[in-house]
């Protein structure tokens, strides 16, 4: 048997074990694979934090959804990867969109009510950006509790299953994660000028 033949199957093993709820053989899979996976996400989104998402929301996809794979239409390997693929293109879709409307709202207002949107639409494009680069200066871990806890909307005993992190650890991470958001987006956003009040 070839050895690509090998590992395939020793990744449909633990796929198996995964639908079974098997925290280690998700673990696993993903140090097998989140690597080069998340290098093919950066190849395709040009921008880390982006990529992180998108491999976030595969794997929890594969936590979940472990059963939906198929054998007769590939390896796991090529399976993993082209969910990578695919939620990479829909989020350069969703961007490349996101960036039409935006042109199209700083079209002339043609009355108050519009140029307050356009002012809103600004003011909210800044904080997704400083948002964005806040979460770029957390660990790997911390970036992990962090999108499986606020974005995926997973609790921290749901994050502590799916990541196979103790209990404890998930919290003080996601604690530890909460306050250096809070102190990088103090300091980014008063520099120019936005209140982190609001």
């Amino acid at each position: 048997m070839r050895a690509a033949d090998l590992q395939d199957r020793k990744d449909r093993d633990l796929l198996e074990r995964v639908t079974a709820g098997d925290h280690a053989a998700f673990a696993e899979i993903y140090r097998r694979y989140a690597p080069t996976a998340f290098g093919l996400a950066v190849r395709m989104l040009g921008e880390r934090a982006m990529a992180e998402e998108v491999l976030q929301e595969v794997f929890l996809s594969i936590w979940r959804r472990a059963g939906a794979f198929d054998p007769a239409r590939g390896s796991v390997r090529s399976w993993l990867f082209a969910q990578i693929h695919h939620r990479s293109v829909d989020v350069v879709r969703r961007e490349e969109a996101e960036r039409r409307r935006s042109q199209v709202s700083v079209t002339p207002a043609a009355d108050d009510g519009s140029v307050d949107e356009v002012i809103e639409e600004s003011w909210l494009k800044a904080r997704r950006s400083h948002v964005r680069n806040a979460l770029g200066s957390l660990s790997a871990e911390q970036r992990q509790m962090i999108e499986l806890a606020y974005f995926q909307g997973m609790t921290q005993s749901q994050v502590a299953r799916a990541t196979g992190v103790p209990l404890g650890t998930v919290k003080s991470r996601t604690l530890a994660a909460m306050r250096r958001l809070r102190d990088a987006l103090a300091g980014t956003m008063m520099e120019d000028g936005w209140s982190t009040s609001s």
